[in-house]
């Protein structure tokens, strides 16, 4: 029999490799989510309003700080792209607190979660409430084929309804890195509705009021830039603002997408009575980030903020540690990233580049790749 050894670790590795080709990831898991969440430290569940405000206060500091290096240095070509990428980095950063505000995991004040909430995801044209309720959809039916909502798969039949310019701008990068926009205003293939519209089927009409609020702080922003680009004209609005935009859309397509799709094994998909809350959260998958992991508030530290939503992301990575012993080979360790994870840009094109749509039959389903749309025949 062979031994693993400092020496010969082979062994050893090949048996992991065995056992985690054994391991069927769609099999109901032998814990419920109150183990997971009695193996979290009681004091990952406390929000700090003044921590929490601590995070939006640096935020803000370091974009307006950007901003005046920009203006400063406006006339330096190299400064240009450096504000761009940082910019809109820092735009995707105060997304992140923003959703905080979404989920209630900012603080246990209602009041204060709405106003930052709307501050936030105004300034970045984001219908707070829209999104939010949306949102709190996604995690309700995570993993669900029919009732998720973020980054939902086709099924074959919706699929190949498809117009060929619908298909090329989800699955043809980097298309797909800029669907946000449209998502917020007309949902994914398939469904119907807009953030901006309450009177769509995705909100109860006691929640029309907050859908109308979210509306209006958004039509004010955007008429803030157009006053803007009068007073410091359209170019340099286009550099400052603009650009940075369509980055922080990029980072945050770029990042949900790969919260539900790209991992090395192939994750199953739920519908009918093999759904569960506990079983479609556990198909969401951490990544490792680099650098950008505390600047983006540890949002890629994904599958316990998915189960827990509640839990504050200062306290997330903490959390995840804790509830590892339980969750055996259900949580998937993510590849450690060096200073910039390149390593995930392959995840997500090989990812759109196959995951096409998933079988109209069945309670647990996998992506499954429509060859003509890759140039290959199918035999």
């Amino acid at each position: 029999m062979a031994v693993s050894s400092p020496e010969n670790p082979q062994p050893m590795r090949n048996k992991n490799q065995e056992e985690m080709k054994r391991f069927d990831p769609s099999a109901p898991p032998p814990f419920k989510v109150a183990d997971i969440r009695a193996a979290i430290p009681a004091h990952c569940w406390v929000k700090n309003p003044w921590r929490s405000m601590s995070y939006v206060l640096r935020d803000i500091l370091v974009i307006s700080s950007f901003v005046a290096i920009a203006v400063l240095f406006k006339n330096t070509s190299w400064v240009w792209p450096l504000y761009w990428a940082a910019q809109g980095t820092m735009f995707w950063a105060i997304f992140v607190l923003g959703h905080d505000c979404g989920h209630g995991s900012f603080s246990d004040n209602p009041n204060l979660n709405s106003i930052v909430g709307h501050m936030l995801h105004s300034a970045i044209l984001v219908p707070y409430h829209g999104w939010r309720i949306s949102h709190r959809t996604h995690h309700q039916n995570h993993g669900h084929v029919e009732n998720d909502e973020s980054w939902v798969p086709l099924t074959e039949k919706t699929y190949e309804t498809l117009d060929a310019p619908t298909k090329m701008l989800r699955f043809k990068v980097p298309l797909p890195l800029f669907a946000y926009p449209l998502y917020l205003w007309k949902r994914s293939p398939g469904k119907s509705g807009s953030h901006f519209n309450p009177y769509s089927d995705m909100f109860s009409p006691n929640e029309r009021h907050y859908i109308v609020t979210s509306t209006l702080c958004w039509t004010l922003m955007v008429a803030n830039l157009i006053y803007l680009s009068i007073v410091i004209g359209p170019t340099l609005l286009f550099k400052l603002y603009i650009i940075p935009y369509l980055i922080f859309v990029m980072w945050l397509d770029f990042v949900t997408y790969l919260h539900h799709h790209g991992h090395e094994e192939k994750l199953p998909w739920y519908r009918g009575k093999e759904w569960s809350y506990l079983r479609g959260g556990l198909t969401t998958v951490d990544r490792d980030y680099g650098i950008f992991n505390n600047i983006h508030h540890d949002i890629g530290t994904h599958v316990i903020h998915h189960l827990f939503p509640q839990i504050p992301h200062y306290h997330l990575v903490e959390a995840t540690k804790a509830a590892k012993s339980v969750l055996g080979k259900y949580y998937r360790e993510p590849k450690k990233s060096g200073l910039i994870p390149v390593h995930l840009i392959d995840n997500l094109v090989r990812s759109i580049k196959q995951d096409h749509y998933v079988s109209d039959a069945g309670d647990i389903v996998y992506y499954q790749t429509d060859y003509r749309m890759i140039g290959k025949k199918v035999e």
